[in-house]
């Protein structure tokens, strides 16, 4: 059966039959259901929607009962020249009226417009993403891409960040990076401070070369030439140790098809070097050495395994001499060695693990994958023995591992391989710069661990700074929480012992806290306190037992306590239940990213969902919000716009507030001074004007343009991204505080011009408190407030900024010159009643000294606020800019220092001593599969060895329901993967054998 990712190997073609479709297939049946994203600052609007409803409903009920009290009290001694209309008949029925009046008035304080301005700003920011130019990828001429508009200022709150790796951190493209042959390391090139390296060129030296092939270090080239019996036996051993196909259309047209891209790319480097695999047959394997071809008897494939991290071949050469050859990770072969290898095996084991020699960085600390290479002479005797004991084996499991075990023993070292899994451009400064943010990243993946934690190295994600790598591979429930558990303990033990130097006076209630935590459940507070030392490796397995319901605190617990999480052999369906685990026990913003279709259900699950445009199909970049072709324009996403986006929509929401209030309050006050009659303050075309003209285009402007500091400053200073994260620029305090301020101004606003004017006189000495002038003075006041407010506000100004500000200010004055204008007054008296009222008020100066005072009253102590905070408590932003006012304008040394400063904060990391001194480990990863050896001793993947087929599909079903039994079929029909290893010998009569690529198990 040909699962979705198979590849047709050694097959020109084939018949087939759908059995899967629609809802059955694997992508539907992991993509699990669509929900709807809403941001969650959405979910804050609508409770202070509410909030504010419920306000104005109570203010409306207050003022209502003071109407009726106010009938009573005073407005029945008027009833004999202003009686009550009908059908008011009551101070009831009078107060029953005033409410819904009231609420007519004061519905302003709701904002009703706030959504539709929300949306516009959305839109705007949805635009700037498409338009980025710094995230362009011109390689693939593919532009980022909003998906939605809904999610933009959540881009500013991610804290968790679950990435696929295969095509989103990596190319998965092999390039054989370095070697270390007989203590002698190759593919060493200077850095950039030395000459600039020359790609080799191969063809005059070998015509079978592979031109895309690319080594720079010319001196194993010559190795080669002169004829190093270890370098000759080096590649060699490349060339016929592997499972690889090859297919030669053409002379000298090569074609590899391996079953994993680290055996192709050790084949191909084996062939630019002289050692050319042309061909195979069941029984034997033939090379090119060095323009010489040689026939090799392919006696036994000793199969690879996730157990034994080693493969084997046992051939005999055209003169006789039967050999071993073996590749493997470090950790067992090295073992396995003749112990007159010891000094070879010191130098090869620096070569290998995290030292460094001469200031070099060595393999593993570059994040190359590893293999170690090494053989066996075997004479005919210990062949002829070892061959009948694994015949007698072939059944058992067990048996067949304990003749191995046999053969490879006292085996003679060759060296080692580095592999570069080539990763995607910009992945390691992308990760560290996300990790200064306090993001953490959390790999989701479906390959081997090996391969996972050498990506996390390779990535940066590991580093040998770490305090320590958990591992978490148990098979049961008991066991996974004991290693759980016990990860937990050590991270306490390692944090009291590094806190205990520091503070020896909390020694006292620390340690009765962390003792007494090792006992009971560590709450998510004490591990936050040592997060960011640690990094936890899930195997698939074990993570299938932590997404129990009775496990997911613990693993929860212990996973956020690491800076880094990878979790491999993960299914689909286990990416997104990871998600969910977060989304429901941290109240965190998450996002996910990926490149293929078993992204899918990942990416629909997380806050954000985030596809790469790669080579896996457009399955991940459909279901997602936000779409791009690089996993490195990650960084600019999050940390440009989405941290600009957060920022100005928070700063829209205060605005947006503050001015309904310090408009509708005025209202409220001014009723306790007209009998509670619900009369209205401003000019009725003010009130309909002031949030459509005078005051909608500053704040929108604002709210699109607004940037506290530059996208390159943002990307300087990491940490400018964390209030979004813990969400202080605006929560309930933040509005509390901005209707606080709101009512402020509506108190000075009315009750200043209240004082001033009610003794005031005109220059012909008539009383200048009128209510149009009121009115009038009112309006203007308020207006100048509320610009000069959202310019405080506005930290980066720009045309349009400039523009809709004054130009709102200033249309207020032209429209209201025009209001009051005698023409309009003859066309229609009764709605045009302030006729003149703007000339006659603006022209006395004791209105211009009034709207003066009123804005000092309301601004001076929002400056005097915000210095203090400045001086006293300056946040990060604050001191961004100062620095980068210093710097740009004065151009002092202590500028530069400080600039300086600041801009070494995010590298601390990378001159940090390693704190695990000595510490080595093995830089092993290989991507293969087992059964691959039976497969091709066999013949079963081999058109011109294996047995003709029935010309009908369709016979063959129908051989297949009338065989004896089901095992039969089984063996006739699909290859015996079971066993790991195979002696050429009968062929059996099988289908068009296939291959998945795919990593996930099903």
């Amino acid at each position: 059966m040909l699962l979705r990712g198979c590849v047709l190997r050694n097959t020109e073609a084939c018949y087939g039959l759908v059995v899967f479709a629609g809802p059955d297939t694997k992508l539907m049946q992991n993509s699990g259901p669509t929900k709807f994203k809403r941001a969650s600052i959405d979910l804050l609007m609508n409770t202070l929607v509410l909030w504010i409803f419920g306000f104005l409903v109570c203010m409306c009920m207050f003022l209502a009962i003071g109407n009726a009290v106010w009938e009573q009290v005073v407005g029945s001694r008027f009833q004999n020249y202003l009686p009550w209309e009908p059908p008011v008949n009551s101070f009831v029925f009078s107060a029953f009226f005033a409410f819904w009046s009231y609420v007519i008035i004061l519905n302003t304080v709701v904002p009703i417009s706030l959504y539709v301005s929300v949306e516009v700003i959305r839109l705007a920011h949805s635009f700037f993403i498409n338009r980025d130019q710094q995230m362009f990828c011109s390689q693939c001429n593919t532009a980022a891409k909003a998906r939605t508009t809904t999610l933009s200022e959540e881009l500013g709150q991610v804290e968790y960040i679950f990435s696929d790796k295969t095509g989103t951190l990596t190319q998965n493209i092999m390039n054989f990076n370095k070697c270390s042959i007989n203590g002698s390391s190759y593919g060493d090139v200077p850095g950039p401070p030395g000459p600039k390296p020359k790609r080799l060129d191969f063809t005059p030296f070998n015509p079978l070369a592979d031109p895309d092939f690319c080594f720079y270090d010319d001196t194993l080239l010559e190795s080669v030439k002169v004829g190093d019996s270890s370098t000759q036996e080096f590649f060699r051993l490349l060339s016929l140790c592997h499972t690889v196909m090859s297919e030669e259309k053409s002379e000298g047209k090569l074609v590899y098809k391996a079953q994993s891209p680290d055996e192709s790319a050790l084949v191909t480097a084996a062939r630019n070097f002289g050692f050319v695999f042309r061909s195979r047959t069941p029984g034997t394997i033939t090379t090119t050495e060095m323009g010489r071809p040689v026939t090799y008897t392919l006696l036994a494939i000793l199969d690879f395994n996730n157990v034994r991290k080693r493969m084997s071949v046992i051939v005999r050469n055209p003169e006789g001499k039967i050999r071993l050859y073996c590749k493997g990770a470090d950790t067992v072969l090295l073992e396995r060695l003749h112990p007159c290898n010891q000094k070879l095996i010191d130098i090869t084991s620096d070569h290998l693990h995290c030292l460094y020699i001469l200031g070099r960085q060595e393999y593993a600390t570059e994040g190359l994958r590893t293999l170690t290479l090494a053989y066996r002479d075997l004479s005919e005797e210990e062949w002829d023995t070892w061959s009948k004991n694994h015949r007698c084996a072939e059944k058992e499991e067990d048996q067949l591992t304990a003749v191995y075990e046999e053969i490879e023993q006292n085996m003679m070292l060759l060296g080692a391989t580095a592999i570069e899994d080539k990763l995607q451009e910009g992945v390691r400064e992308t990760i560290a710069l996300l990790s200064l943010a306090n993001i953490k990243t959390w790999v989701l993946t479906g390959d081997k661990q090996e391969t996972a934690i050498n990506i996390g190295y390779s990535c940066k994600m590991l580093t040998d700074d770490m305090t320590e790598v958990f591992v978490i591979s148990g098979h049961s429930v008991q066991t996974v929480k004991q290693e759980l558990r016990s990860a937990r303990e050590r991270m306490i033990e390692l944090s009291q012992s590094k806190d205990g130097e520091k503070n020896e006076g909390v020694n006292g209630c620390g340690d009765a806290r962390f003792k007494g935590a090792t006992k009971r459940k560590v709450t998510s507070d004490l591990t936050d306190s040592f997060s960011g030392e640690f990094a936890l490796v899930v195997n698939g397995h074990s993570l299938a037992h932590a997404l129990e319901g009775d496990m997911e605190e613990e693993f929860v617990t212990t996973a956020c306590a690491c800076k880094a999480v990878i979790c491999c052999r993960v299914t689909p369906l286990q990416k997104a239940q990871v998600v969910e685990l977060i989304k429901k026990h941290k109240t965190a913003i998450t996002l996910a990213i990926g490149d293929g279709a078993n992204d899918v259900s990942m990416i629909k699950t997380a806050h954000i969902g985030v596809g790469i445009s790669g080579q896996e199909g457009i399955q991940a970049v459909l279901a997602s919000d936000y779409s791009f072709s690089q996993f490195r324009f990650l960084q600019r996403l999050l940390l440009v716009h989405g941290r600009w986006s957060y920022l100005r929509m928070c700063r829209f929401l205060y605005y947006f507030f503050y001015k309904n209030f310090a408009f509708t309050m005025v209202h409220f006050w001014f009723a306790f001074f007209c009998g509670f009659s619900a009369q209205t303050v401003y000019d009725q075309f003010f009130i309909t004007l002031f949030n459509i003209v005078y005051t909608s285009l500053p704040v929108l402007a604002m709210g699109i343009f607004n940037q506290d500091v530059s996208d390159q400053k943002s990307l300087e200073y990491p940490k400018l991204y964390e209030p979004g994260q813990l969400n202080l620029l605006f929560n309930k305090k933040e509005f509390f505080i901005c209707i606080a301020q709101g009512i402020y101004t509506s108190m000075v606003l009315f009750f200043v011009p209240y004082a001033t004017m009610s003794n005031a006189t005109e220059s012909s000495g008539e009383p200048l408190a009128d209510y149009q002038t009121f009115a009038v003075t009112t309006a203007t006041a308020l207006v100048i407030v509320v610009s000069v407010q959202i310019a405080l506000d506005t930290s980066y100004w720009t045309v349009i900024n400039h523009v809709c500000v004054w130009g709102s200010l200033g249309s207020y004055f032209l429209i209201m010159f025009g209001l009051h204008s005698q023409r309009l007054f003859t066309i229609s008296i009764t709605h045009f009643h302030f006729v003149g009222n703007a000339q006659s008020t603006l022209s006395q100066p004791a209105v211009w000294l009034t709207l003066a005072l009123t804005t000092a009253i309301c601004i001076v102590p929002v400056l005097a606020l915000r210095f203090l905070r400045w001086v006293l408590k300056p946040q990060l932003s604050d001191t961004v800019r100062y620095v980068q006012l210093v710097v740009e304008k004065k151009r002092s040394p202590a500028g530069s220092s400080m600039a300086s400063t600041w801009c070494n904060v995010g590298s601390i990391w990378k001159d940090r001593p390693s704190t695990r001194d000595g510490s080595r480990r093995s830089g092993y990863a290989f991507s293969h599969q087992e059964g691959f050896g039976e497969l091709i001793t066999s013949g079963k993947n081999m058109a011109s060895f294996a047995p003709k087929h029935s010309s009908s599909w369709i016979d063959t079903l129908l051989k297949k329901k009338h065989a004896h039994s089901s095992t039969s079929d089984l063996a006739e029909y699909t290859p015996a993967v079971s066993h790991s290893s195979s002696v050429p010998g009968s062929l059996q009569d099988v289908p068009i054998k296939e291959e998945s690529q795919e990593k996930l198990p099903e």
